[in-house]
C-alpha cells in the first residue's frame, strides 16, 4: 500500500469517526450571548451556561414577615414595588396587603407563587404553587419565553453539570424578570446537580461548573415522560457528544 493511499484511509476513516460522534445540535437562536441549538427534529434545544441564580419561588416558607424565611421579603418586591403581587398572593379581604398563611406548620408565612400553577387549588393555597425546595424547576426569564420556539410552562427538561456529571430532570415552572439572564434554578434542581445548601438571600451553595440544560418546547402539551423524550432525540448520547 502507497503511503499516499493509506494517508487517504486515515483520513476517511477519521471523519467517519468525527462525523458519528458530532453534536446534531446546531444553532438556531441566541439569548444574551448563550446560544441556542436545535435538534434536526424540532422536539428539543440546548445551552449552555455558567450563571446561576437560586428560587425560592412555590416554596411555603420562601418569604416571612421578619427574614426567618429562606429568600429576603425585597427579593419579593414587597411591599415597596408594584410587582410584588406576582411573587406573592394578595389578601382576598385587602388586596394592598399580601396573604399571610393563618394555619399549618408555615403559619405565618406568604404565600409564594409560581407561574406554573395547579387551578384546581385555591389561590391561598400554598400547595396550588410549585414548591422550590422539592420540585426541580427552571425559570425563564419573560423575554426569554415570549421569544418564538422556546416553550411553555409546564414543560420538560433535562440538566447536566459539565462539572461533575451530576445530572436531573427539571420543568420549567416560572417567568422571571424581563432581561435576566438563563441559568435561574429551584432550591431543589440546585442540589440535585451539586450545589450544597442553596441560598437564595446570597446565592452562594450553588453547583460550581457549566450546566447544559435540554428544553423539550411545548412538551406540556404531550402525554409523555422524560424517558420518552430523551429517546426521540438520541438518548443521552445525544447529549454527550454536544458537551
Amino acid at each position: 500500500m502507497t503511503t499516499r493511499i493509506f494517508i487517504f484511509i486515515l483520513i476517511s476513516f477519521a471523519s467517519q469517526i468525527l462525523f458519528a460522534n458530532s453534536c446534531e445540535f446546531k444553532k438556531w437562536s441566541s439569548y444574551k450571548k448563550v446560544d441556542l441549538l436545535s435538534h434536526p427534529s424540532k422536539k428539543a434545544y440546548i445551552f449552555k451556561t455558567s450563571h446561576k441564580a437560586i428560587d425560592a419561588d412555590g416554596a411555603p416558607n420562601a418569604y416571612h414577615p421578619n427574614k426567618s424565611a429562606l429568600d429576603y421579603l425585597e427579593n419579593a418586591g414587597y411591599p415597596n414595588t408594584s410587582w410584588w403581587k406576582s411573587v406573592l398572593v394578595a389578601d382576598p379581604n385587602n388586596s394592598t396587603k399580601a396573604y399571610i398563611q393563618k394555619d399549618g406548620k408555615y403559619k405565618g408565612y406568604f404565600v409564594s407563587k409560581t407561574s406554573l400553577q395547579n387551578n384546581d387549588k385555591k389561590v391561598i393555597d400554598p400547595s396550588r404553587y410549585i414548591d422550590a425546595t422539592k420540585i426541580p424547576y427552571l425559570v425563564f426569564p419573560k423575554s426569554f419565553y415570549n421569544k418564538k420556539g422556546t416553550g411553555l410552562l409546564g414543560d420538560h427538561g433535562y440538566a447536566i453539570n459539565l462539572s461533575n456529571g451530576k445530572e436531573s430532570t427539571f420543568i420549567v415552572a416560572d417567568i422571571g424578570p424581563t432581561n435576566a439572564k438563563l441559568g435561574e434554578i429551584s432550591i431543589a434542581l440546585a442540589e440535585a446537580l451539586g450545589g450544597e445548601n442553596p441560598n437564595p438571600k446570597n446565592g452562594r451553595g450553588v453547583p460550581t461548573g457549566e450546566i447544559l440544560y435540554i428544553l423539550f418546547p411545548y412538551s406540556v402539551r404531550k402525554n409523555n415522560n422524560i424517558g420518552n423524550l430523551l429517546e426521540s432525540i438520541g438518548g443521552i448520547e445525544a447529549l454527550n457528544k454536544c458537551k
